[in-house]
């Protein structure tokens, strides 16, 4: 049963807990810890550029796209993506979330 099973550590300033990650979970496929942390209500109303440093100061792996008003996007999920829906202003209108 060992073997079904994939453990990842925390870095080193969380500690020396380890979880193991059961076979079929979207972690075990994309070999990540799923982010705790999945959407930013507080950037609403910010600039582009402050709500992209305050997102990237937390999660610097993730690719964050401006979307602004009337642009066209795909709909797929992409767990390493944070989109910032923006007004005319660059001001960020909704609350940018993980997918």
């Amino acid at each position: 049963m060992a073997e079904e099973n994939q453990q990842t550590n925390l870095p080193e300033e969380q500690g020396e807990q380890t979880f193991v990650l059961p076979r079929g979970s979207m972690d075990y496929v994309f070999g990540s810890i799923t982010a705790a942390r999945k959407t930013w209500p507080e950037v609403v109303g910010l600039t582009a550029e402050e709500a992209e440093t305050k997102i990237k100061g937390e999660m610097p792996e993730v690719q964050v796209h401006l979307i602004p008003p009337g642009s066209f996007f795909t709909l797929e999920y992409n767990p390493q993506r944070v989109r910032l829906y923006v007004d005319s202003s660059g001001k960020v209108t909704e609350a940018p979330q993980i997918g």
